[in-house]
């Protein structure tokens, strides 16, 4: 039975965290507040349960959710290649509005969608959110909304959309919180030797630069390509069109893709 829970009441909040635990472990959705809106999350490692938030969310293969992780060390478990710069930039900006496309682990038994070996990985910046994280482990998460309305703000909201997929609602009021603004995370394609923006979004470019000075902006390309000599990365990834006021992005060669809450 679907159920929602007031997570800005404490006893609730705890119910809430151990019903939605108990939901992913048989495989079913929930919905959960993050950092920047609502997500409905899965089990990383249920194609199952990864099928059935697509088909909640009306979403086909082709637009594989990014995964949501509770602390940094999570990343090489389930990122390989992962170089210096991306490094960098995770340990600055998690948690936080950055997603950053990676090479999947390979021996990992998981499948997300079409991603063609590439995850979206994020550590998102809520404490409801990384305390389910730390009980379940890494969520497939996507924005918590039907595809083509706007992503929701409430876990009410969501459930206004979503209704009985989802077998659980944690409610802790609005997201962005009041005074924040509505960012949704910025995306760097990490799987190349330049590290590459795909979609700005929370974290600017010039404070990327801070730590990485090398990493193109969204558009930019390297001096080398434009002087016609072989290029050192994956093409530059054309933005999707922006659903709702989420916007998904696709690499062109490592079509790892997600909206704005990731992570949501």
């Amino acid at each position: 039975m679907t159920t929602t829970y007031d997570c800005t009441i404490d006893d609730e909040r705890a119910r809430g965290l151990e019903h939605a635990q108990r939901a992913i472990s048989e495989k079913k959705c929930v919905v959960l507040p993050t950092d920047t809106v609502y997500g409905i999350g899965a089990d990383a490692f249920s194609p199952q349960a990864v099928t059935m938030l697509l088909v909640s969310k009306g979403r086909s293969r082709t637009m594989p959710p990014p995964v949501l992780i509770p602390r940094i060390n999570a990343l090489d478990g389930l990122a390989t290649e992962v170089s210096a710069e991306a490094r960098k930039l995770a340990e600055a900006f998690w948690p936080g509005g950055l997603t950053l496309i990676l090479h999947a682990q390979p021996s990992l038994d998981w499948d997300l969608g079409e991603t063609k070996g590439t995850v979206a990985l994020r550590m998102p910046a809520d404490e409801v959110a990384l305390e389910l994280l730390t009980l379940t482990g890494p969520l497939a998460v996507s924005s918590a909304n039907r595809t083509g309305q706007a992503p929701a703000q409430t876990a009410a909201a969501a459930r206004e959309q979503l209704a009985d997929s989802v077998e659980v609602y944690l409610e802790g009021g609005p997201r962005p919180l009041e005074g924040e603004a509505g960012v949704p995370s910025t995306i760097v394609d990490a799987t190349g030797p330049i590290l590459r923006v795909v979609r700005n979004g929370a974290v600017s470019l010039d404070r990327l630069r801070e730590h990485v000075p090398g990493v193109l902006g969204l558009g930019e390309i390297p001096m080398a390509e434009e002087e016609g000599e072989a290029p050192g990365a994956s093409a530059v990834p054309e933005p999707e069109a922006s659903v709702g006021g989420s916007s998904a992005v696709s690499t062109t060669d490592n079509p790892a893709t997600t909206d704005n809450h990731a992570g949501n």
